[in-house]
């Protein structure tokens, strides 16, 4: 077989992982990739897209289909979780989407996804396959091959590791760990028709509080209702699910506002999402093999910006292919000259803006809102490095 003919393997069949297979495929390159579950699905609730993963859907042909799902919120708004006053709000409207040439949606993890993955199946370059746990990567100089858990090997001419946080294709660039945040997430999705007549449909609201907030928005067209409550728990216990349980987040909320005590109430309870990242690390790609998303660069919430840079990197790999045809070390080491910068930033920033939200003690928590309370709704100059950032990506590789 010629390496024209052989295939580009994708580790993970994730919102990163499909979107990498759509990169390879629109630059001409057969694709596989393969997902440890015995079926494809996104668990969790909703997710937040910014204009410039809005940008790259776009490319792949998606946005549209995207949008029949989606909600358009009017603002991004923070609260005080006690008082209910509005601390601060970012206008979503016309202005901003002129700005950065997209809206700002959100909805739920497993319509993205979905969508995603019905682009990929109509894909006469991209294949799926499941119940496949990818155990070794190894490569040559003429193929990389991949070994299941039944120790079936697959073999293509490059292979993307888009396993996620707990990736298994990252060990082979960095012997690190995931690290926790101490933060727990609880999630749910209830029937709009449950919330208080007091919720804004219009608005991605966030109430903030020391070491605790909760995220609220509609997905579903406005058809449900998403909530994110979020906690630091004084019960941390390495290697134990015995520390940030409901009796805590019950605790822990006592005193907040009404609204946010209401919010509580619709939360399910069964499954806590410990919140981990991981530091950036100094490489992600050897010869024919890199990484992508959270295996490469995993990153705390707090910036709703987890799956759009895994977006923002299948785009610049596609760009990356497409400029170095069959040599994929070269268009990886490109790729990730490109990303790198980019990425350990949003890490970073991710990091300091959860600290910002959680300030305990008073002295920062008033200079926040004093600071939060001058900013005008159309003042975008905080945010134009996160959202503004395609146009430059584009830049690069057309020069």
């Amino acid at each position: 077989m010629s390496n024209a003919e052989k295939e580009v393997l994708i580790v993970g069949g994730g919102i990163g992982g499909v979107a990498a297979a759509l990169a390879a495929a629109e630059a001409g390159h057969k694709t596989k990739i393969l997902e440890q579950a015995p079926q494809f699905g996104e668990i969790g609730a909703g997710i937040q897209m910014g204009p410039n993963a809005m940008a790259v859907l776009d490319r792949f042909g998606v946005a549209d289909e995207i949008s029949k799902h989606a909600v358009f919120p009017k603002r991004l708004v923070l609260k005080d979780v006690y008082t209910a006053k509005e601390l601060t709000a970012l206008d979503l409207g016309e202005e901003f989407k002129e700005k950065y040439g997209f809206p700002y949606i959100v909805l739920h993890r497993s319509d993205l996804h979905r969508v995603l993955v019905e682009a990929a199946e109509k894909n006469p370059l991209i294949s799926l396959v499941n119940d496949q746990i990818i155990e070794t990567v190894e490569q040559n100089e003429a193929s990389v091959t991949v070994t299941n858990q039944r120790n079936e090997k697959f073999t293509g001419k490059a292979v993307i590791g888009a396993d996620g946080l707990w990736s298994k294709t990252r060990k082979y660039f960095a012997d690190d760990e995931a690290i926790c945040s101490h933060y727990v997430a609880y999630r749910g999705t209830v029937p709009i028709e449950e919330i208080s007549s007091d919720a804004s449909m219009d608005d991605v609201i966030m109430w903030i509080g020391p070491n605790l907030h909760v995220v609220q928005y509609p997905v579903r067209k406005g058809e449900l209702y998403n909530q994110v409550v979020v906690f630091k728990s004084n019960n941390y216990k390495e290697d134990s699910d015995d520390w940030g349980t409901p009796e805590e987040m019950d605790e822990v909320f006592k005193g907040c506002h009404p609204l946010v005590e209401n919010a509580l109430s619709f939360i399910q309870r069964q499954i806590r999402w410990p919140m981990y990242d991981r530091e950036p690390i100094s490489n992600w790609t050897k010869g024919n093999f890199a990484l992508l998303g959270d295996a490469a660069h995993p990153m705390l919430q707090y910036l709703a910006q987890g799956g759009c840079q895994a977006l923002e990197d299948a785009s610049c790999l596609a760009d990356m292919i497409k400029v170095h045809g069959e040599n994929f070390e070269k268009a990886f080491q490109a790729y990730q000259e490109e990303r790198m910068p980019r990425t350990e930033k949003v890490q970073k920033s991710a990091r300091i803006w959860g600290e910002i939200i959680h300030a305990e003690d008073p002295v920062s928590i008033l200079l926040r809102n004093s600071l939060l309370e001058q900013t005008k709704a159309k003042d975008f100059e905080m945010i134009d490095w996160l959202y503004g950032y395609k146009n430059k990506v584009a830049e690069k590789v057309s020069n």
